[in-house]
């Protein structure tokens, strides 16, 4: 049956191959008191696990408050996929933060990655990482962003080799025949299993005396020269705060609400393809990404699934039979997968911002905030977080060059942004047949 639904959601962790398969020791308690803190944190995911890590590692009290589980939204519901870059083009804020601020960004696109890379080996978090990240072509102008981004990231000192894939050699890599070439990237990108390392990452800043305290949302921020978050049988106060929270902090601060899109995206998970067939697949075992508005990506499991994702929607809504859709998409790409079962599908909403640049900012001295991914988040929010850590801490060039960054609110207000830009994003996502 066609039809389109809101997200559909429960405090506990979604349906996903990732929540069936999580390395999951506890569950953090509610908070159902009063509490003090150096920092309290505002969202378990990423971002949030990652500015506890970074502010716990420096010393500080911190206490993080998740309104459902940790890792329970996009942090834990993506694609899995490392990739490098803060930002979709970072040259077009120049006018903005200078030569010296674009360089920057491209040092941190690097850098991001190279935190996961340090942290999962430092704290020996178990999460499947591998690397290799390839962008497959659709057609021939895929090929020439594909040279440009080459030439471009040459020119930027990007430390790692950027391979172009012709016809035959992208097979190599990809067990299609849908796609033109590609562009393969063996040591600045890969894949893992996000819900583990999230829950990885908060389980070190807890080993080093950090509190999270889940299904325990905030519904009320109080300003002062300490800040009191209330939530609903507790509450902290603390020297400076951090909103986490992204798509799914609602309307707890509407400025920021009117900034950030919450857009839905859809994954499947196949049943184990055996060793010959996940070959066949995915020969390389990396991590895969078209360039399309509407883009599909996918990528294998240590246990030889395929988990397959897309269907971006900007209205925020999910087909009624996703996983029917979903498959259709996987075998146009895959034909030899017909009749392959599948055993998991899922739903998740990101952030989406207008310019495409993650939101970093201040509401008051003592109130700090970062959101807005924009579908590219596992390894951007984690250079976001240090650099929230080291404003916290005097170091705040870093954070003053981003946060000067202009971020417009989606025009229509609260009932009409979500119509108005799925209706712009309709026009590039027409050109994607063009």
């Amino acid at each position: 049956m066609f039809g389109l639904r809101f997200p559909i959601n429960t405090r506990e962790h979604t349906g996903s191959w990732y929540a069936a398969t999580a390395a999951r020791e506890v569950d953090y308690p509610t908070l159902e008191n009063d509490i003090e803190a150096d920092v309290a944190v505002i969202g378990g995911g990423f971002s949030g696990v990652n500015t506890m890590l970074e502010l716990t590692e420096r010393g500080d009290q911190v206490v993080l408050l998740e309104a459902n589980r940790v890792a329970w939204g996009a942090s834990g519901r993506n694609g899995g996929q490392i990739i490098g870059g803060l930002g979709h083009d970072p040259d077009k804020f120049r006018s903005q933060i200078g030569a010296e601020g674009v360089r920057r960004i491209y040092d941190m696109g690097v850098e991001c990655v190279e935190i996961i890379r340090e942290r999962v080996a430092r704290y020996a978090i178990d999460c499947d990482i591998r690397w290799g990240y390839c962008d497959v072509a659709l057609k021939p102008k895929h090929m020439d962003w594909f040279r440009e981004t080459q030439q471009e990231q040459r020119e930027a000192a990007y430390p790692h080799e950027l391979v172009m894939l012709d016809g035959d050699e992208v097979k190599e890599f990809v067990g299609s025949e849908r796609y033109l070439g590609g562009l393969y990237n063996a040591n600045g990108g890969g894949h893992l299993h996000p819900l583990n390392l999230c829950l990885g990452e908060a389980k070190a800043a807890v080993g080093q005396g950090a509190q999270v305290f889940e299904q325990s949302k905030v519904i009320a921020i109080e300003h002062g020269e300490r800040v009191t978050l209330r939530t609903e049988r507790g509450s902290v106060r603390a020297k400076r705060v951090v909103l986490c929270g992204n798509a799914y902090m609602e309307n707890l601060v509407p400025r920021l609400a009117s900034r950030v899109l919450p857009a839905s995206t859809c994954m499947i998970a196949t049943e184990p393809l055996g060793e010959a067939m996940a070959h066949e697949v995915l020969p390389r075992d990396v991590a895969v990404c078209d360039p399309r508005t509407a883009l599909d990506y996918f990528r294998r499991t240590k246990d030889n699934r395929l988990l397959f994702g897309g269907l971006s929607n900007y209205t925020g809504l999910v087909p009624v039979d996703y996983q029917s859709v979903m498959v259709d998409k996987m075998l146009k790409v895959f034909p030899q997968l017909e009749g392959v079962k599948i055993e998991h599908a899922w739903d998740g909403q990101m952030g989406i911002s207008i310019n495409r640049m993650p939101q970093l900012g201040r509401l008051a001295d003592n109130v700090y905030y970062v959101q807005a991914y924009s579908g590219h988040g596992v390894a951007p929010t984690h250079i976001m977080a240090r650099i929230i850590a080291e404003a916290m801490h005097g170091e705040s060039d870093r954070f003053d060059m981003l946060s000067s960054i202009r971020h417009m609110a989606f025009p229509g207000g609260k009932y009409l942004r979500r119509p108005a830009y799925a209706v712009g994003m309709s026009y590039f996502k027409a050109k994607d047949y063009l």
